[in-house]
């Protein structure tokens, strides 16, 4: 009995800790490009930094065995630079909180879109109701964001949907082909450092070398190792020990601690209306969670 208190206990700690992680993310990602850094910058160190210690983990675990090329090349190619390119690119237009919105906040409703459109797999009465207020809530905070932040606020806004596109269908996959995660750090981090890189030094624009020594290790610390390495263990960890839905859950609180992070931090306002709508989306987030029994240790 206690050592199961005890794992639920780290289990919902490890939750809290990936909502503050991504929700920091978003504020790091958005202030990137007062650094100098270029896109293409941080995608690399997304995909090189990561791999230093990645490279090493793979060779040990061999997470390559049991996957097919087809495989393979799909999770690289969702989890690889277009998508990345298009989130990093989004924060050049959008509010840092919109990134929790518009990829965290619409992942249900684009779930049930490509679920059902793809794999019959439809939902229930429940989720279909969840999905509404979240679609009503998106398109509040997106005609919100317009008014208060930028008129091209949109532009970030369509940026994230797409990434939030290319993440549900990472996260359907991995679930129907049950991917470990040292299957989803060789195809996410590996195969793409190897495919981006050579690139990337090679034809891109870079600001790397007249960076600020303090903002360029902001990024890099953030960018290559935090959400990539470290959020992956904790959301296995938080799912094996206190269960899909109660993870998920607190997952969609991400938005509205991005939007408080995103005030306090970065002085980015927010109506009475964008609340009213941030709380409506919440709700939809929760109401649209599907319930799995908490895994026993």
């Amino acid at each position: 009995m206690a050592a199961r208190f005890s794992s639920q206990v780290t289990g919902f700690a490890a939750t809290w800790i990936i909502v503050f992680v991504w929700s920091f993310w978003l504020i790091v990602s958005r202030i990137a490009q007062d650094s100098g850094l270029t896109v293409f910058d941080l995608a690399a160190m997304r995909y090189g930094l990561a791999s230093i210690i990645a490279a090493p983990l793979c060779l040990y675990y061999k997470p390559w065995r049991g996957l097919s090329v087809l495989q393979i090349a799909v999770i690289s190619f969702i989890l690889g630079p277009v998508y990345i390119l298009c989130v990093f690119s989004a924060f050049l237009f959008a509010p840092a909180a919109h990134g929790g919105i518009f990829m965290n906040g619409v992942l249900p409703l684009v779930g049930i879109v490509i679920g059902l459109s793809l794999f019959r797999a439809t939902p229930s009465p429940r989720q279909l109701f969840g999905a509404a207020l979240i679609f009503v809530s998106a398109i509040g905070l997106a005609w919100d964001g317009s008014v208060i932040s930028s008129p091209n606020a949109w532009i970030g806004d369509l940026l994230f949907i797409i990434g939030a596109v290319f993440f549900s269908f990472y996260m359907i996959l991995s679930e129907r082909w049950q991917l470990k995660p040292m299957q989803i750090i060789f195809c996410g981090t590996i195969i793409n450092a190897i495919l981006y890189l050579p690139i990337w030094a090679l034809w891109l624009p870079s600001g790397l070398a007249d960076a600020p020594m303090g903002p360029l290790l902001l990024q890099a610390v953030y960018q290559g190792f935090v959400p990539n390495l470290i959020g992956l263990l904790l959301i296995a960890h938080a799912s094996r020990t206190i269960g899909n839905g109660n993870t998920s859950s607190i997952l969609a609180t991400v938005p509205g601690v991005g939007s408080l992070l995103g005030l306090l931090i970065l002085g980015e306002g927010i109506s009475l209306f964008g609340v009213l709508a941030l709380v409506t989306l919440t709700i939809g987030l929760l109401i649209s969670v599907r319930r799995k029994p908490v895994a026993q240790p």
